[in-house]
């Protein structure tokens, strides 16, 4: 694949990002802004400008980590996954193009000012020119940009030293027109005036020095932009009455007119003419990179990451970008759209936030020659700063930012997905964080207390049966000084009474308890024997559990015959309802296991489910296999850190651990005597998320049902199962 010619200098870095905010900014957005909250527009200017400074300082960090074409995209994908890189890049490509068509548009009535025009023409034509100039090169255009960001600041300079004098202290009162809620209104809808601040990042491909020039050309143009912000909208204020600016489709030129004259309004109509095709012009430059990083990653058709020969610019990506400007200017109403463009811009510079976090914690090659101060409180106040503001800019914005969100996800999930295979520095934080948790409260499940366990035989069982079901439960209490509680449930017909059937003893209730207390002899564990009669087994198990407040059931029953039904049978009921742990029981019989086989579901595992295998295991000198489904080849980073993940938990056991090479030494050997399984979940989510073998035990398997209590909410076993 082609790289991008380094040839964009400070100058013309300072000029593409300054020229990229100044434009609707200050020509467009203060009329409406002052309508919202008065003469404390220039607060909310000023605090616009402080919000955006940590996404500005850590798009600067990232930038000289990662000077790549594409920008936020880049970084949100990194750092956060393709999934919301995919969201970003989408999103921000649109928000640039919307804001491209705003300024195209609004520059337009200051051109009124002078000639009698049509909006719409005068503005396609405009477009068309700067979508040609960013074809013939990077270079061209930072040329271009230096030029008219010079003669646009020379026009404002002119404005403000020929305003300044004329200011009048009483324009300022009331300041606060609406409150502290018409201050915040206001600095969410001038908040998008700094979304250009970071275009350079995505270009950080073209720029020369970038581990220099990214960083002083961000913070620079903010801190010069936000004062001069402040400035012109103060001396706005400050030289017309109430209501003159308000609601003007030209305030600046209004503004002008009471203070430097014809020649002074000239001036600003050729300073606003430049500044919003600036604005433009930096847009198409800035976001047509981002469907060309995109499609360098696999996110979008490979076409778009094609380079012209001639100019060596991508001219696919920018003839997209174009077409897409040029329809929106033709049938959109561009103000409404730069609204809701405005919104997801706020929810990107959050995700921006939260994209440096992900790379400092996690486990990726991340070597930033700039660091954001005051790390991480910067990217807090910037994520807190961002969400206040996003609660301001009204449910039409908020929704229309919700569908590029999910319009971006869907394209993700159809086209992206099946072709690639990574993940976000994110998510491997989060998978390290859920392994841990998980790995705490496993180190606790294998050390509990005292308990008993239950085993509940609901049938007659022949004697290996049912000495394999008693020796288990022995080796699960016996390292605990537990007691094994041996119950058989008869169930007899509703007709019966149960007072008949509880004088009279059955052969075969004899056998179970001769059977049973001779079984208990060699066990080395206190066991009770019992029956009870009644007419609803299922009931009479749950009852018995919670009277005698037993920790563990253990039955027996067929693995897949618990998947198989829609409706349930009786022992599917019990693990509904149980007050405690339930362990289903597929028996093929049980002699001293010499090899236990964890099996996971895609998850980390259950911390019942491990306490049960380091129990049989150290109770018959068992070693230990940890496997997870086959799910193909993953990310390099996912698979290393499930294997420390494997490592950590071997070392909370206290047996031999059996790995690859270990199978191979004894002769290829590797199935194993006993089987412990997570049981799926009787929820709903159980039927989405159980990823266990459809096939016949071929040994004895252990299904393990947590008590709900135990078991991690939704979300953590949707995170759990999307981080693993």
């Amino acid at each position: 694949m082609k790289s991008l010619e380094r040839d964009l200098g400070l100058p013309t870095v300072l000029a593409i990002s300054i020229g990229a905010m100044i434009g609707s900014g200050i020509f467009i957005l203060p009329a409406l802004a002052l309508d919202i909250a008065g003469p404390s527009v220039i607060l909310a200017y000023l605090l616009a400008g402080v919000f955006v400074l940590p996404a500005a300082l850590s798009k600067s960090e990232m930038a000289t980590a990662m000077p790549e074409a594409g920008g936020t995209y880049i970084y949100i994908e990194r750092g956060m996954g393709p999934l919301l890189g995919t969201i970003a890049g989408v999103g921000t490509w649109f928000a640039l193009a919307f804001k491209g068509g705003l300024a195209l548009v609004g520059g337009v009535p200051y051109l009124l000012i002078v000639f009698d025009l049509p909006v719409k023409p005068v503005a396609l034509g405009l477009a068309a020119v700067l979508i040609l100039v960013n074809l013939f090169g990077a270079k061209q255009t930072g040329t271009l940009q230096v030029i008219i960001v010079t003669i646009m600041l020379a026009a404002l300079s002119w404005f403000v030293a020929g305003s300044a004098s004329s200011v009048q202290q009483t324009n300022f009162q009331p300041f606060m027109t609406d409150g502290v809620g018409g201050l915040l209104a206001a600095t969410g809808l001038v908040f998008v005036s700094y979304a250009g601040v970071t275009k350079v990042a995505s270009i950080a491909e073209e720029i020369e020095d970038p581990d220099r020039n990214i960083p002083l050309g961000i913070l620079g143009s903010l801190a010069f932009t936000t004062l001069l912000y402040v400035l012109i909208v103060a001396i706005m204020v400050g030289v017309t009455d109430a209501g003159v600016v308000a609601g003007s489709d030209v305030p600046v030129a209004d503004a002008a007119r009471e203070t430097v004259g014809a020649l002074g309004v000239g001036a600003v109509i050729v300073a606003a003419v430049l500044a919003l095709i600036s604005t433009a012009n930096a847009g198409i430059l800035s976001s047509s990179r981002y469907p060309f990083a995109m499609a360098r990653d696999g996110l979008v058709p490979e076409s778009l990451a094609a380079v012209s020969e001639r100019f060596g610019t991508p001219s696919t990506s920018i003839t997209l970008t174009g077409a897409v400007l040029l329809t929106l200017i033709a049938f959109v109403p561009i103000l409404d759209i730069a609204k809701l463009a405005s919104a997801f811009q706020i929810l990107v510079f959050i995700l921006i936030n939260l994209t440096i976090v992900a790379f400092r914690k996690g486990d990726i090659e991340y070597e930033p020659s700039f660091e954001s101060p005051l790390y991480p409180w910067t990217q807090i106040f910037g994520v807190l700063g961002g969400l206040v503001l996003i609660t301001q800019m009204g449910r039409i914005a908020i929704a229309g930012a919700v569908v590029i969100t999910i319009g971006s996800a869907v394209w993700y999930f159809a086209y992206a997905r099946p072709r690639i295979e990574r993940e976000g520095a994110a998510t491997d934080v989060v998978r390290r964080r859920v392994g841990d948790d998980v790995l705490t409260e496993t180190e606790d499940a294998i050390s509990g207390e005292t308990y008993e366990v239950l085993v509940a035989l609901t049938s007659e069982v022949s004697r290996e049966r049912e000495a394999a079901l008693l020796q288990m439960a022995a080796d699960l209490v016996r390292p605990h000084d537990g007691r094994v509680v041996v119950v058989w449930f008869e169930e007899v017909p509703d007709q019966a009474p149960l007072e008949t059937a509880t004088e009279v003893q059955s052969p075969a209730e004899v056998q179970f308890e001769e059977q049973t207390d001779d079984l208990a002899v060699d066990l080395d564990v206190d066991v009770d024997v019992g029956e009870i009669v009644s007419h609803d087994t299922k009931h009479a198990i749950v009852n018995f559990a919670e009277h005698r407040r037993v920790d563990t059931i253990l039955a027996e029953h067929e693995r897949l015959r618990l998947r198989s039904r829609l409706v349930g049978d009786p022992i599917d009921w019990v693990v509904r309802h149980a007050p405690c742990d339930v362990l289903l029981v597929d028996n093929k019989g049980y002699d001293r296991p010499k090899h236990v086989e964890l099996v996971g579901d895609g998850g980390p595992f259950n911390p019942d489910q491990v306490a049960v295998a380091e129990a049989i295991a150290s109770q018959n000198d068992s070693e230990v296999s940890i496997g997870f489904p086959e799910t193909g080849e993953g990310p390099e980073q996912r698979e290393r850190t499930i294997e420390e993940y494997r490592e950590q938990l071997g070392e909370l056991l206290s047996v031999p651990i059996r790995d690859a090479e270990s199978t191979a030494s004894d002769g290829g050997s590797s199935s194993p005597d006993i089987r412990i399984r997570r049981g799926a979940d009787h929820r709903l989510r159980g039927a989405l998320f159980d990823r266990s073998s459809a096939e016949p035990a071929v040994c004895t398997e252990i299904s393990v049902h947590p008590h709900e209590s135990s078991q991690p909410g939704f979300l953590r076993r949707l995170l759990e199962r999307v981080v693993f």
